[in-house]
């Protein structure tokens, strides 16, 4: 796992606020108390998708996923559970509205994201920085994944195809998907950023060693995190950050009804190509 961070500024220096992380399985939620908090927190759009659902499973899912970023919210801003006021972009990005006066805790702004990948839901929260998510799980097996990787650029799938066939090569494919899938989702475009217009350079195990972005942004911009939550879980996190200011990274596990210490993440550098 990613080394710990000590948050110790030096005299006279202000850091920007930690982002914060949030692993959360379906588990942690009982389906019952899921739907009492929905039927309380959620608004009458959340509400009314919920019942559109054909199965259990992903009404459920829907549900811990939109409670959580609901609690995560209130504990963030102090706006009450039920009374944020969560409004999309047109390509489909949620967004808080900022109420009349600001923040109650603080700050101008605050994004967050959520990515959700069966029974298991990673949220991301910034003050002030563009953030994204995303999240996959590595026994997904192979279901897909020509049509994904064919979408990345030329010299990421000579890489992939380096690979061992099997696990080794889904493992390659999927930590590149989830990069790529939380950078899109930090810029606002998803799937409307073509994929093989930006690419990553990427360690043999665990991170991010060069990135070429797209012709309309800068590699300075940005700082990326690959983590494991559990295992066969893959996760990516893409943060707009201030030259020289990186921020710090909580990672809080379990849904979130109250504040156990976070484990302290590093945001590395990244290298332009």
């Amino acid at each position: 796992m990613t080394a710990l961070l000590h948050d110790v500024a030096e005299p006279g220096e202000s850091r920007p606020d930690p982002v914060n992380l949030w692993f959360c399985p379906n588990d942690d939620l009982a389906p019952g108390i899921a739907a009492t908090l929905a039927s309380y927190w959620l608004d009458e759009n959340e509400r009314e998708v919920a019942g559109r659902f054909l199965f259990e499973r992903d009404r459920r899912q829907y549900l811990v996923a939109h409670a959580l970023v609901r609690r995560v919210l209130a504990l963030e801003t102090g706006i009450p559970e039920a009374e944020a006021i969560i409004w999309r972009s047109s390509r489909g990005r949620p967004f808080l509205q900022t109420p009349a006066g600001g923040l109650p805790r603080g700050a101008d702004t605050l994004d967050f994201n959520l990515s959700h990948a069966n029974a298991y839901n990673l949220l991301g929260v910034s003050r002030g920085l563009r953030i994204g998510v995303d999240l996959e799980r590595l026994d997904r097996g192979e279901r897909g994944l020509e049509n994904i990787i064919a979408t990345f650029s030329a010299e990421e799938q000579d890489w992939i195809a380096d690979a061992a066939s099997g696990r080794p090569r889904s493992r390659r494919a999927l930590r590149l998907w989830t990069l790529k899938e939380a950078y899109s989702k930090a810029r606002g475009l998803g799937l409307g950023l073509p994929f093989d217009s930006f690419a990553f350079t990427l360690t043999e195990d665990r991170g991010v060693l060069a990135f070429r972005p797209p012709p309309d942004d800068s590699a300075a911009h940005w700082r990326f995190l690959e983590i494991e939550p559990v295992a066969e879980v893959l996760a990516a996190v893409a943060v707009e950050v201030d030259a020289g200011h990186p921020p710090a990274v909580h990672l809080h596990y379990g849904f979130p009804w109250g504040r156990a210490a976070p484990r302290r993440l590093v945001l590395p550098e990244t290298a332009g190509v």
